[in-house]
């Protein structure tokens, strides 16, 4: 009981980016047929409720709850949706005042509380509005069906009905997320609390099928199987949970081909499940590219910056929040690329910019380029109304990018970053880390707690034991930066001897599968053009044998066997099958430079995509959270394998948020490195 209609699968039909669908087909398009015509038509479960009658009304009210609001300011923004009609948003769980002549946008999850507020809004002397046009971000279950179709006063006041089947939150034109931030711990807690872990399962599992159901798309599904040390072993709950993922997954697809109009009957794409424990150095090792940096060492919340610019007087200096997203073509530009290239980058643009430009020329004749800060800039072009976007643009960045630079001199993080991936790859030891440690003192305590950490991933022998605690005591190494060193192993295979004991002591043993298991080797023809560049997440190396068809069944089963065409198609070494009827466009395809620093096709660069014929989608899932270096990965394996590579998650982890989670996986006492029993 899908509404879209995008006929964007992989299987045929017009592309639309995974954005786009979210954006136009899921909402905007509902949304104004509601305002144009007020008549929705509904299918399956739903059919028999539905008495359309049309909409006279100009305005309307948009109900949403705490969910919903996140997924449509993830994908839309106000002005888009005053422009379609809608004059209040409204909370449905919030007290709100009654608008009795103005209809209502219900876009709320199929939840018994949600229902029940909705049929109280509707019935009554005095409903809150004239009439609901009800969309459920999810399909319904038959009990609250049953619980609207009896209440015939609700009934004659709904003007239509539907299971919208968009229950996720864009991060980007190939990132989603679930919304289950607190994934990482309710799955992997020392306590292992199957109910709740099952719960949080099932729940992401249901949001994974509504992006499937909203692209129309049907994939053959693998997933990391679990692994135990032996057959006289036990597989513990946590590594059963892509299984378990995978299996839920799987189950709402099965219902969605006998429930909504046009869904596939046959594969049209890859899905691969994983879990954060696929990965454990991505989280913590510093990530050298823009995005990465921003998110990591600047207070952001979300895609939210907040930075300081010249009030409109020019005395003083006032705060203004800005988004760093696809809006804005600078940052589509520079977010995967290494900080120093930004950098370069940066400089070139703000260069044209100075040379293109007779205001910023006259600034320039009394200074040279390198005195001319970005502050100097925004007041020479104060007078000049129609440069002042463009720099403001630009300032924005170059003053990240300052920023940037001045932490990593400021923390000494090009020294530390270089040990970092110098382990990952084999190329450094434990007397490099002593010595480290020993040497350097303004190495900040989030980063060597974040080096301990990743030292103790790759080499959980030479961490073991009175190494591992006196390499602790040099790094000062607090009770809860403990703690989380010890949860490492929650996220592994896991040994009953590895378990805390009742008596608060504090082992530190690995599984002993880990050895080496998350150390890197070079890749080849990958050529680094920048230094600290080396590092790449897992989940590229996965995606490439996925796409080569060199995925091990064993470690990583299939859910449903494809049809035996599915890989029939001629592939080049560096290319997935090419449907001919299928059409891909990257949308963060490179724009070209104008000559007055910014982009070609528009004032502010917002150009179409070129239209780019490419293979079925490879979505790939991490419960417990994913990175930017893997969002990264996909925006770069989009282009080299020729098909849209689609990353979802149950969250975003910055390194920060990822140490806090690992911290408080288990709510004991805290302890400190004297509690340690070795």
């Amino acid at each position: 009981m899908s509404f879209s209609d995008s006929g964007s699968s992989s299987n045929g039909g017009d592309y639309k980016t995974f954005r786009q669908i979210t954006r136009e087909s899921e909402l905007l398009l509902p949304i104004l047929c509601v305002l144009k015509s007020g008549l929705l038509h509904a299918s399956g479960l739903l059919y028999e409720m539905l008495r359309p009658e049309g909409s006279k009304s100009t305005w309307k009210v948009l109900v949403v709850d705490e969910l919903t609001v996140k997924i449509l300011s993830s994908s839309c923004k106000m002005s888009e949706f005053t422009q379609q009609g809608i004059s209040l948003v409204e909370i449905i769980t919030k007290q709100r005042q009654p608008m009795t002549s103005m209809e209502a946008i219900y876009f709320i999850q199929p939840t018994e509380a949600n229902v029940n507020a909705l049929l109280s809004d509707m019935t009554g002397q005095s409903p809150l509005y004239k009439k609901a046009f009800v969309f459920f971000s999810s399909p319904v279950s038959r009990s609250l069906v049953t619980l609207i179709r009896k209440d015939m006063k609700a009934m004659k006041r709904i003007g239509a009905l539907k299971e919208m089947n968009l229950e996720y939150i864009s991060m980007d034109s190939q990132g989603f997320i679930t919304n289950n931030e607190n994934a990482l711990e309710d799955l992997y807690s020392d306590e292992e609390n199957h109910q709740r872990a099952d719960a949080c399962l099932n729940v992401v599992a249901k949001r994974i099928a509504t992006v499937l159901a909203s692209l129309k798309e049907y994939p053959v599904v693998r997933y990391r199987g679990a692994k135990g040390l032996d057959a006289t072993t036990m597989t513990s709950y946590r590594e059963l949970i892509p299984t378990k993922l995978a299996a839920s997954v799987w189950n709402c697809l099965t219902k969605y081909k006998q429930t909504i109009e046009d869904f596939p009957q046959t594969e049209t794409c890859e899905l691969l499940i994983l879990d954060r424990s696929i990965d454990q150095i991505a989280p913590l090792i510093h990530e050298w590219t823009y995005d990465a940096m921003c998110h990591d060492l600047l207070k952001m919340e979300g895609n939210k910056y907040t930075h300081e610019v010249p009030s409109k007087t020019g005395d003083n200096t006032e705060k203004k929040e800005v988004l760093l997203d696809e809006e804005d073509p600078i940052w589509v530009e520079l977010r995967d690329v290494h900080i120093a290239d930004a950098s370069e980058r940066l400089h070139e643009k703000m260069t044209n910019f100075v040379s293109k430009n007779k205001a910023a020329q006259l600034k320039q004749s009394s200074k040279d380029f390198g005195d001319l800060s970005s502050k100097d800039l925004q007041k020479m072009v104060h007078a000049l109304p129609q440069y002042s976007e463009q720099i403001d643009k630009l300032s924005l960045y170059v003053d990240i990018a300052r920023t940037i630079n001045r932490t990593i001199m400021e923390q000494g993080l090009r020294e530390l970053g270089q040990l970092e991936q110098d382990l990952v790859f084999g190329d450094a030891g434990r007397k490099d880390v002593i010595k480290f440690l020993s040497t350097n003192n303004d190495i900040n305590q989030e980063s060597k707690l974040r080096l301990m950490m990743i030292f103790a991933e790759i080499y959980p022998k030479k961490f073991a034991g009175e190494k591992g605690r006196k390499m602790m005591e040099l790094a000062k190494l607090s009770g809860d930066d403990v703690v989380a060193v010890n949860n490492l192993r929650l996220l592994g295979p896991v040994h009953t001897e590895c378990k805390s004991s009742t008596t608060g002591s504090f082992p530190l043993k690995f599984d002993v599968l880990k050895t080496k298991r998350a150390a890197r080797r070079d890749r080849v023809g990958d050529t680094q053009t920048w230094m600290l560049s080396r590092f790449y997440p897992i989940i590229e190396e996965l995606v490439e044998k996925l796409n080569k068809g060199h995925l091990p069944k064993q470690d990583y089963p299939c859910m449903n066997e494809p049809r035996p065409t599915f890989y029939s198609s001629s592939q080049s070494p560096s290319a997935s099958p090419v449907l001919p009827h299928s059409r891909r466009t990257p949308s963060w395809a490179r724009r070209h430079l104008s000559d007055d620093g910014y982009f070609s096709d528009s004032v502010l660069g917002r150009a179409s995509s070129c239209i780019k014929k490419k293979g079925q989608r490879i979505f790939v899932f991490i419960v417990g959270g994913a990175t930017r270096s893997e969002l990264r990965a996909c925006h770069k394996l989009t282009e080299k394998l020729d098909r849209e590579i689609i990353l979802g998650s149950s969250s975003f982890l910055d390194p920060h948020t990822f140490l806090t989670k690992m911290k408080k996986m288990n709510e004991e006492e805290e302890i400190s490195l004297d509690d340690i029993d070795i």
